[in-house]
């Protein structure tokens, strides 16, 4: 692909290169390799938190802000998958349109149910959306489990929503989420019981050892906004400091990720054509031996 369109930031060949990196490996590696010096410069803002928090029409009016701040975001939304076409649910899209046309880049990006997967073709589309010019990249993921501690791995800033209407909002607050938000917003501020939800996030999360900024906004109303993305601007400046010693332990991680997975399918190979896995496998399967005496052999045979 020419990477000079990308370069320029056209949406076309931002579009085309995320979808090489999701679906073909060997074209993602020929552009990765063309791309990856020029990458690894943009602030990642992860945003999560439960379903229904209202992080999507959050994101379209911050992102909005954050143009009039001058700088250049572009969305990432991590979709759940639906499990029929393998694509993502592009809803969110279809929230965000007014962000689009303030000229953000928006894009849904499908989990396919694998955690480490998530963080791969993530990974590689950040440094597309980096290529392009972008800063900063905001993920937006559904709160489940796994993904928050994966976006806060991937992320700079770490912004947790919760909005009034989520009944367990007290659970999922004390559920793990309180160790990672950078920001914690209470959306829908407009709702009845905003203002004990901001209170009990205050009192329970306001003493941890981060330090957290605890924020109100409305969408609705249009409050808290434009406070927000300020917020996340004066953040970028003091999070872009630390970025590179972050950098560089998020590099070591893909290697040993990438190393092990390169791994695991020369192994996989390897089994599939070996003597020696047929006959312990029979073993086992007529109770000779147990699976772990059998796994041990076999892996010695395998890293002689």
């Amino acid at each position: 692909m020419d990477i000079s369109d990308l370069k320029k930031g056209k949406r076309g060949a931002i579009a085309k290169a995320i979808t090489i990196v999701e679906n073909d490996p060997i074209e993602a590696r020929k552009l990765l390799k063309k791309i990856f010096k020029e990458t690894g410069n943009a602030i990642i803002i992860g945003i999560t938190g439960p379903a229904g928090a209202g992080k999507s029409s959050l994101i379209n009016k911050t992102s909005v802000a954050l143009k009039k701040l001058h700088t250049k975001p572009a969305v990432l939304a991590i979709d759940p998958t639906s499990h029929v076409t393998g694509g993502a649910i592009l809803g969110d899209r279809v929230r965000m349109t007014e962000s689009t046309d303030s000229g953000t880049y928006i894009r849904s990006v499908a989990s396919r149910g694998a955690t480490g997967a998530i963080s791969r073709s993530l990974r590689n589309s950040i440094r597309v959306l980096e290529y392009a010019g972008f800063n900063p990249i905001i993920i937006e993921s559904v709160g489940a489990g796994q993904t928050e501690i994966e976006i806060s791995n991937i992320a700079d800033i770490t912004v947790v929503v919760f909005n009034p209407n989520t009944g367990d909002s007290i659970q999922t607050i004390k559920a793990g989420l309180t160790e990672i938000g950078d920001i914690y917003i209470v959306n829908k501020s407009d709702l009845d019981g905003a203002n004990q939800l901001f209170d009990a996030v205050r009192d329970y999360i306001g003493s941890s050892t981060k330090n957290p900024i605890i924020l109100k906004t409305s969408v609705k109303k249009n409050s808290g906004i434009s406070e927000f993305a300020k917020t996340l601007k004066e953040m970028m400046v003091i999070k872009n400091k630390h970025k590179k010693e972050k950098d560089m332990f998020r590099l070591e991680t893909e290697l040993k990720d990438l190393i092990l997975n390169n791994m695991s399918e020369k192994i996989e190979t390897m089994l599939d054509s070996d003597k020696m896995f047929s006959k312990y496998l029979k073993k086992i399967q007529s109770k000779e031996m147990d699976p772990f005496d059998a796994a041990d052999k076999i892996t010695k045979s395998l890293i002689k």
